[in-house]
């Protein structure tokens, strides 16, 4: 999900239907918040160097693969700051479990490099997901609990985090709703001993409701068995949401995302995201590292500027300037997708949270007819209707077992000469298991909807498996590098034996 300026463009892939599931709604105020938000989804039709923290992601997946802020506290010269965390892959995504509380609640979040705000299900007995059936039986959905936190407490109005969340041309805040304006809360900053306001977050398809809330945080470094405290972390305390059943940890570059809270926003982070094969793994995740470790000894790395959105200044882009099939050159990539318009439109958002890479209208029809020009396969028609992807063929696969991909490799080039040649299984996935010495494998990429507002198209976490990605924020640079990110998690004691 991309989020932009509290609002996410809708790049959402075409959704697996999965069992029905009940709701209901505890948030009152909740109601008119999504009456509204309906009625406008109506209209607009993831040797060592101090500073630094790693951490570990876990994979989400489907049944298809569908003003800088100080740190909180004084850091001791001596303390190795690189953060490690796992990463979990489940379901579109990529999960990072966030230790809040005291004592700590463990709750798993997806890592999206697409937004500011890090928030978790909470409540001490519901949490309410409208429109989230096929989550229905996902055990993922635990909730915090701010009553069982002997530290936590509601962030304040006078609180820059509070000015923060409520500073955008957001219309569904609750806070504009109910006549708050902003220049009330800037009013009594200084003075102001009230509790925040409520907030409301939306994104391309959903939109959450809740309330800024400070706890400890507890992250690991990344040297083994030491973790650190952060009192005072700032996250929404989300309990009614539309279509945004699982918590996000928000990687973009605005004073209330995890990395600018911790400190590190000013050097960066990198991760190396596994493959769909290792979804559901519990023995594996993925390498998140932030802070000098993920920067440093990275110069033989390939990289591409970050481009600066005048309307986005929070959000990661890059430029795109070619794509080759094979060894042919797909036709001419449009401008808007190295370069902003007056208003700010345009320019390719990378982004962890959007599963497929999405390209503008008519470039990605073109790049379609390439590949269809190429490959002589015969096509799946039945599982492209079915899944919604729009190029799906039969492949051979003898002894009904996976050989060296038999499809045109694909290569990005970015700006700055950068050139990234897709890894296997990165553009075309096998949606079954082989049967009668053929595959079927689809094509994983998408149409931009709406490409004339907003970023023009987006570099999705499913293209971005076995690369090392390094978000040089320093530098403001973006580096590419192919990696087997299984041997990356394996050498960062990232897997369990």
């Amino acid at each position: 999900s991309v989020s932009i300026s509290h609002v996410h463009v809708n790049t959402k892939p075409k959704e697996i239907t999965m069992p029905a599931a009940p709701f209901n709604i505890t948030t009152i105020y909740f109601l008119p918040l999504l009456t509204a938000f309906f009625i406008f989804q109506q209209s607009h039709a993831r040797p060592r160097a101090p500073n630094s923290l790693v951490l570990g992601l876990t994979q989400s997946r489907n049944i298809l693969p569908t003003p800088k802020l100080p740190l909180n506290s004084v850091r001791k010269p001596s303390e190795t700051f690189d953060m490690l965390e796992p990463l979990r892959e489940v379901r579109d995504g990529y999960l990072i479990s966030l230790n809040l509380g005291k004592p700590k609640q463990v709750i798993q979040v997806y890592m999206d490099t697409g937004s500011d705000l890090t928030w978790v299900p909470c409540g001490n007995l519901s949490f309410d997901c409208i429109d989230c059936d096929d989550y229905r039986n996902n055990k993922l959905m635990a909730s915090f609990s701010p009553s069982y936190s002997s530290s936590s407490f509601r962030d304040s109005c006078a609180s820059p985090f509070c000015i923060n969340i409520h500073s955008s041309d957001n219309s569904f805040d609750p806070c504009t709703v109910a006549g708050c304006s902003l220049n009330t809360l800037l009013k009594d900053i200084w003075t102001c001993t009230r509790p925040c306001p409520s907030f409301a977050y939306t994104y391309g398809e959903g939109v959450v409701a809740g309330t800024l809330t400070r706890d400890t945080l507890i992250v690991h470094g990344s040297t083994p068995n030491i973790t650190r405290e952060i009192p005072k972390f700032c996250f929404g305390c989300v309990s009614s949401t539309y279509r945004e059943p699982i918590g996000i940890a928000g990687f973009g570059k605005g004073p209330l995302s995890l990395p600018s809270q911790l400190g590190f926003i000013q050097k960066g982070f990198s991760h190396c995201f596994l493959a769909f094969k290792f979804a559901n793994n519990p023995n594996i995740s993925s390498p998140l590292v932030i802070g000098d470790l993920a920067i440093s000894s990275k110069d033989l790395l390939q990289f591409t500027p970050m481009l600066k959105c005048p309307m986005y200044p929070n959000y990661y882009y890059i430029g795109l300037e070619a794509i080759t099939v094979g060894n042919i050159s797909a036709t001419e990539v449009p401008l808007s997708l190295r370069e902003f318009d007056a208003l700010g439109n345009g320019g390719m958002l990378i982004d962890s949270g959007t599963t497929y890479t999405h390209l503008p209208e008519p470039f990605y029809s073109q790049l379609l007819l390439v590949l269809q020009s190429i490959i002589s396969y015969p096509r799946a028609n039945e599982v492209e209707a079915r899944t919604g992807f729009d190029l799906c063929y039969r492949v051979p696969c003898p002894n009904n077992t996976f050989a060296d991909d038999v499809l045109p490799s694909i290569t990005f080039h970015f700006l700055n000469n950068v050139s990234l040649v897709l890894p296997s299984g990165n553009h075309f996935y096998a949606m079954n298991a082989p049967n009668n010495s053929s595959v079927v494998k689809c094509f994983l990429f998408q149409s931009m909807d709406g490409a004339d507002y907003g970023p023009a198209g987006v570099f999705g976490s499913f293209q971005q498996q076995n690369v090392e990605v390094v978000y040089d924020l320093e530098k403001e640079r973006i580096g590419f590098q192919p990696m087997d990110c299984a041997s990356a998690a394996v050498s960062q004691g990232l897997h369990k034996t």
